[in-house]
């Protein structure tokens, strides 16, 4: 028989290797902060192409052998990525293209006819259409806005044709905005997020435990929602350069109002009845106007005539003294 103390050894021994063989070191995960990090010093310069995105059956890779899997999301196999997105349209300046214009026309309804068929001819699309009446001259007359995609180099063939529905052209503008800039900074921003996703799809598939396997695969989707925003930017400035939006106003030609000359009546002139009051009236009117003529002769001639003439009425009658005396000393004198 054992001892105790030889039983007591073999269990020590025994929970040593036991302890020694699950002890060993787990493979540290980079933090949020430094797997982009990481990945980013091996992600392709401006210049070159990003390297090749693996295949959606390698991407979905079980995160350990506990049953964890990754929640990412599955490519989008019509979009292309990296220097490959560009096409031949595409190669030199991507213009976004905006144009209103506005027609006078002679029928409403055929001029949209017409304007579809240009639609059509130049392989368009309609965006949106308004019509709507109003009156004019107790008619009701038609218009129209028309909102029409299409192709950036059928633009000047759709305008030249556009203008040649109306019977005169009231308003025309165009604008245009250079987004190529943009766009291949989307397309740097793109193969830099996509390597960093391979990156931390790496780590997680050394990942030694659930909680590390959660970790990393939120910071996977935290990526994969950042690339599909960047997508999303791209093909919204590659579908609106490819094709151009025209706004169509159609305005009817309403025919301008003859004004009818309408007829003055002359006025009748109608008998008055004798009215003897208002010739007592009248009387008493004039009577007061000749009485104020009179006050007001008065007055100026007290202020105005008197004084001026005064000096010269005592000047004529000091002559007249002075002759009168004289004539008497010449009488008694002789």
């Amino acid at each position: 028989m054992k001892s105790p103390v030889c039983n007591v050894l073999f269990v020590i021994v025994l929970s040593a290797l036991v302890l020694a063989a699950c002890g060993a070191p787990a493979t540290q995960v980079p933090s949020a902060a430094e797997a982009p990090a990481a990945a980013a010093t091996a992600a392709p310069a401006l210049n070159t192409a990003p390297e090749k995105v693996p295949s959606q059956s390698q991407a979905q890779k079980p995160a350990s052998d506990s049953g964890s899997a990754t929640n990412t999301l599955p490519e989008n196999a019509t979009i292309q990525t990296g220097s490959d997105s560009l096409t031949g349209a595409q190669t030199g300046h991507m213009i976004i293209k905006n144009a209103e214009i506005k027609l006078l026309v002679e029928k409403t309804d055929t001029a949209i006819d017409r304007s579809m068929q240009v639609v059509g001819d130049v392989g368009g699309y309609i965006i949106s259409s308004k019509v709507w009446y109003q009156d004019a001259n107790g008619e009701k007359y038609k218009y129209a806005t028309i909102s029409i995609g299409v192709p950036v180099d059928q633009f000047e063939t759709a305008m030249r044709r556009l203008r040649g529905v109306a019977l005169r052209v009231l308003d025309e503008n165009a604008s245009g905005q250079d987004v190529t800039s943009e766009y291949v900074d989307l397309q740097s921003q793109l193969g830099n997020l996509e390597a960093t996703r391979d990156r931390i799809r790496s780590f997680l598939d050394n990942a030694q435990s659930v909680e590390e396997s959660l970790r990393i695969n939120q910071e996977l989707t935290t990526i994969e929602a950042q690339i599909e925003q960047v997508k999303g930017r791209m093909n919204f400035l590659s579908n609106r350069s490819a094709y151009s939006t025209i706004t169509i106003n159609l305005e009817p030609d309403i025919p301008p109002v003859t004004p009818t000359a309408t007829p003055i009546p002359m006025p009748t002139a109608t008998p008055e009845s004798w009215n003897p009051g208002k010739t007592v009236r009248q009387a008493a009117g004039t009577v007061t106007t000749i009485y104020q003529g009179l006050i007001e002769l008065a007055i100026w001639v007290l202020l105005v005539v008197i004084p001026l003439m005064a000096p010269i009425m005592l000047a004529v009658w000091g002559i007249y003294k002075f002759s009168m005396r004289k004539a008497k000393k010449t009488e008694t004198s002789k």
